[in-house]
């Protein structure tokens, strides 16, 4: 399996500075991660929105280190609140933050993040909007649950993410499925032990299927983050048996990844969030968009090869 060995190079710096050089890194990067600023973003935001899609926005970086780099991503979101603002769009544009980029793993860093984070929910809210926090690896589970619940007792449209191949997902599925809650399913992107994850892919699949039915069973708000057709068919059928309209949950893609089929579902009415990242520190998401998929890393071999 290359999935566990990619997710591993994606902490190496030596692979960093080898891929980073690649002359074709930047053509293949750019399909997933469309620019490098709000300004460069501005176009993709207008464009997705205009063909009927919703988006959720990630500046990417991860390797935090101190608390001034701590507090330049919180400005980075406050920038980008900003331009929302004056496009009008804080309806349709909602924004996804990794606590790790907000100081969590510094010293005294649950309290560091919660502070970092705060200010960015506020801005949020006042334009109409959310923020979803996304899940890192499972030693940052707990600081992010409790920020999550920290942040909902005044801003209770704040989001939550749960990795499917975590054993304990499914309990916290139960506690999360209640009215007012908006959790997003995702499969998990990490490099996780034996010991706290499943390791095979039917597993992975079989687990997010029970999770996503106690989120449609619950009163919260399911939002589905997959590309598998199969598990969107799933998702479909288990919310017509829950009762629930097309705007009581919403299905949620990467930007670069089956366009079509974003198109697609918002044609059909489906609520369809593209999930949409820009930054310069692009190397740790962009190698886990590359393990997550077989497709996307042969399309990376298949540049390289051809512009070799």
């Amino acid at each position: 399996m290359l999935g566990p060995v990619i997710l591993a190079a994606s902490r190496s710096d030596r692979m960093r500075r080898l891929i980073s050089a690649a002359p074709v890194t930047k053509q293949v990067v750019d399909r997933f991660i469309p620019g490098e600023s709000v300004d460069d973003i501005v176009p993709i935001i207008e464009e997705l929105t205009g063909r009927g899609l919703e988006l959720t926005m990630d500046v990417v970086g991860e390797d935090i280190t101190t608390p001034e780099q701590a507090a330049a991503a919180r400005d980075a979101y406050l920038a980008l609140v900003g331009r929302l603002r004056e496009l009008g769009l804080g309806e349709r544009v909602e924004m996804s933050v990794k606590l790790s980029m907000f100081g969590q793993a510094l010293p005294g860093g649950h309290g560091l993040a919660l502070a970092n984070v705060r200010p960015v929910v506020e801005a949020a809210a006042a334009i109409g909007t959310t923020v979803t926090l996304d899940a890192e690896d499972h030693t940052t589970l707990d600081s992010m649950f409790a920020i999550h619940e920290e942040l909902r007792k005044d801003f209770p449209q704040t989001g939550c993410v749960i990795q499917a191949y975590l054993f304990r997902t499914e309990a916290d599925a139960r506690r999360l499925a209640a009215a007012g809650s908006r959790v997003r399913l995702v499969k998990g992107a990490y490099k996780e032990p034996a010991e706290v994850a499943y390791q095979q892919k039917h597993e992975i699949d079989k687990a997010y299927v029970r999770i996503l039915k106690t989120l449609m069973e619950g009163e919260g708000y399911p939002m589905v983050g997959s590309h598998d057709p199969r598990l969107i068919s799933i998702a479909q059928e288990l919310a017509r048996r829950a009762g629930r309209k097309p705007d009581e949950y919403e299905f949620q893609m990467l930007y670069g990844i089956r366009s079509d089929e974003h198109l697609r579902l918002a044609a059909e009415g489906h609520r369809m969030r593209v999930y949409t990242a820009y930054g310069t520190d692009w190397y740790g998401y962009f190698m886990r968009r590359l393990a997550e998929k077989p497709a996307n890393l042969r399309f990376f071999v298949r540049s390289m090869i051809s512009k070799g």
